[in-house]
């Protein structure tokens, strides 16, 4: 294996500590469970007994929006059905015989954590399998910690059960939907039925108390008590909160979130495209690359390494990694791709990239 040479990584990292601030400070929450974490990365920035499974309440709302979203009927007409009867607490108080369209019942569900809404979402979209497909969605998107029994979160029969850390997956993920990013982070919304105008104000504070919130998810039940999902954005770096039996939830949630953008930085540590490595003796007659750029949050008190390692054997296709190492500490492995480089004469574009 070869690996960059000592002075390139020292060039490296000095760039990247240049570039942090230096003001690093504790933080704490009130909450029995609490997470923040960088969606890009996957990366936690603050834990407290995040795999402890509890009851989460209307957060579970999340799932249903998701899987309604990717039904792609959001722009179906939805007749509201006897489905309803078995919905109590919060709703938007839809009617039977009332007609909207999935997409405005999956407004309610989440600006209004509409429990009627839950209902009448799961029995259109996949009827009593509803809930076998959030588990199902659980599983692929490595939520091993939860197990939903309904499509809302309600305890008094049998509840949904997760942790701040699947929460935090769950949103991640539903957050690289375009629907899902524009519903949540909606304030007012209207709607006209075949029946009623509804003007629903979303129940979630942060998107009135702080200015960097994109989205969230409120919850309440007496078994679980205040539940709260919340994501916010600044400078590049974009950061999922989950706190469970946080009875301060909105003010613990601006403290994570001030927390985490004042000492970190979303550093582009690595751009797709060509590589020109220095030591490299074998490999003269191929172009290197990878075909993905990497993203990591980064405080001022770690050090980043990177490490390429190419295999001795020069051949077309994966020859080796890129490895990006925070505080020694792999964090990612990219492969790098080898083309061999035709021996007609270059045009002058291929000539620019050899040499970029």
């Amino acid at each position: 294996m070869l690996f960059i040479g000592d002075i390139v990584k020292k060039i490296i990292l000095i760039i990247l500590l240049l570039i942090i601030p230096y003001h690093v400070i504790a933080i704490e929450t009130s909450a029995t469970s609490a997470i923040l974490m960088d969606m890009d990365s996957k990366r936690i920035l603050y834990a407290k007994n995040i795999h402890e499974q509890r009851s989460v309440a209307s957060i579970s709302k999340i799932m249903t929006a998701v899987l309604a979203i990717e039904s792609g009927k959001l722009d179906n007409i939805v007749t509201i059905g006897d489905e309803i009867d078995q919905s109590y607490g919060s709703g938007i108080y839809i009617q039977k015989g009332e007609q909207m369209s999935l997409r405005d019942l999956v407004y309610g569900l989440m600006l209004r954590s509409g429990n009627d809404a839950s209902y009448a979402i799961a029995k259109y979209v996949a009827g009593d399998n509803f809930v076998n497909l959030m588990n199902q969605k659980a599983k692929e998107i490595g939520m091993k910690n939860t197990i939903f029994n309904n499509p809302n979160g309600l305890d008094e029969q049998n509840g949904n059960y997760s942790t701040v850390y699947d929460m935090a997956l769950l949103t991640s993920y539903a957050m690289k939907l375009e629907e899902y990013r524009k519903i949540v982070a909606t304030k007012i919304y209207r709607v006209e039925t075949n029946k009623n105008t509804y003007i629903w104000n979303n129940k979630n504070k942060l998107l009135f108390m702080y200015d960097y919130t994109t989205g969230g998810k409120t919850g309440f039940t007496q078994k679980a008590k205040r539940t709260l999902v919340g994501t916010a954005s600044k400078d590049n770096l974009n950061l999922v909160a989950v706190t469970l039996n946080d009875g301060n939830d909105f003010s613990d949630q601006i403290d994570l979130f001030e927390y985490g953008f004042n000492n970190y930085q979303n550093i582009q540590i690595f751009n797709k495209g060509y590589l020109n490595i220095y030591d490299d003796l074998y490999y003269g007659n191929y172009y290197l690359k990878v075909t993905e750029k990497y993203s990591y949050p980064i405080s001022s008190d770690e050090t980043v390494n990177i490490k390429f390692k190419l295999d001795d054997n020069p051949h077309e296709g994966i020859v080796g990694t890129c490895d990006i190492l925070v505080n020694n500490e792999l964090v990612k492995s990219l492969d790098i791709h080898a083309i061999k480089i035709k021996t007609h004469a270059f045009s002058l574009m291929e000539w620019f990239k050899k040499i970029w």
